[in-house]
């Protein structure tokens, strides 16, 4: 009864929560009935989603095979987790270094417009974005081509030449990511109490010792729950960087293909569903996995900056 008064009592919020509730529902938690695919032979029945996963055969762990058993395997599980070792690492300190530049900034209207200009590609569609990169790199009529020429040097077929491309994935995911990065760390540097920069500034402070010595501290807990979490998506890599960005390119694909770009070519050229699911269900418990045992290390080492 007292269950009833209470949730009575605070009908509004609830009502506020609602929203996102029966969202988290809908595509969080009704779509794992799904999984059960990753162990099918999925093939589509005229009766509807649900008889198709039912009358479907039941082939075990033969789906997971496909990414285990071919060729590429280690070189789509490398590209996919040395990329985003390099992208967890360096977005990390360019997000924290340009929210803390921007705390510092003494024009505050001048500071907005940065975070706006910095955050706007963030944004930006991967298609969108590819086709910008394309005016740079063109073969033909790309500016850097164009830029070579003026110096009297060949100008190069960029989309033939996978040595260059690792450094452009990393360029281009740091300039669309490193604006809506620096958002929760700015939140968390305005949120510092005030007073102790003033008694730093008392005991003769430098600015640089301001940020050593109080802010990285105040954004040591935010910073390794968001690396915890960062752990956790390890095995997946964001497909339109991988793939628009490239534009597809075969030659590069030894520098440009990961767990999620081969499984779509895999599920493009085969239409083999459950090969797919095997392999979102396969990132998905690694990364579990992941973030439960870097949150153990972290608890060992300092229990008040675990995620739990």
């Amino acid at each position: 009864m007292k269950l009833f008064k209470d949730i009575y009592k605070n009908r509004v919020w609830l009502l506020m929560v609602l929203p996102g509730t029966i969202w988290l529902l809908l595509f969080s938690y009704l779509p794992m009935v799904g999984n059960v695919i990753a162990f099918k032979k999925f093939r589509i029945d005229p009766d509807g989603f649900f008889a198709s996963i039912i009358n479907s055969e039941w082939i075990g762990w033969d789906n997971f095979k496909y990414l285990f058993s071919t060729d590429s395997a280690y070189l789509i599980t490398r590209n996919t987790i040395g990329y985003n070792l390099i992208f967890i690492i360096l977005g990390m300190v360019t997000a924290v270094t340009t929210a803390i530049l921007l705390s510092e900034l003494a024009n505050k209207k001048l500071a907005k417009y940065f975070q706006t200009g910095m955050l706007f590609p963030h944004f930006l569609s991967w298609v969108i974005v590819s086709y910008f990169v394309f005016t740079f790199l063109s073969p033909d009529r790309g500016l850097l081509n164009n830029i070579l020429g003026w110096f009297n040097i060949e100008g190069l077929s960029w989309y033939s030449e996978p040595k260059y491309w690792p450094f452009f994935l990393v360029i281009m995911s740091m300039w669309k990511g490193i604006g809506y990065g620096s958002i929760v760390y700015l939140a968390s540097i305005v949120g510092i109490d005030k007073t102790y920069y003033e008694a730093a500034m008392i005991d003769g402070a430098t600015k640089w010792q301001q940020v050593k010595h109080v802010t990285l501290p105040m954004l040591k807990p935010l910073i390794i729950i968001l690396l915890i979490m960062d752990v956790g998506k390890i095995f997946n890599s964001d497909f339109g960087l991988f793939f628009q960005v490239p534009r597809d390119s075969g030659a590069l694909y030894s520098v440009t293909n990961t767990i999620d770009t081969f499984v779509y070519r895999g599920l493009m050229s085969l239409g083999d569903i459950g090969m797919s699911t095997a392999a979102g269900l396969y990132q998905s418990a690694v990364g579990f996995v992941l973030v439960l045992i870097t949150n153990y290390i972290v608890r060992k080492i300092d229990e008040e900056s675990a995620l739990f």
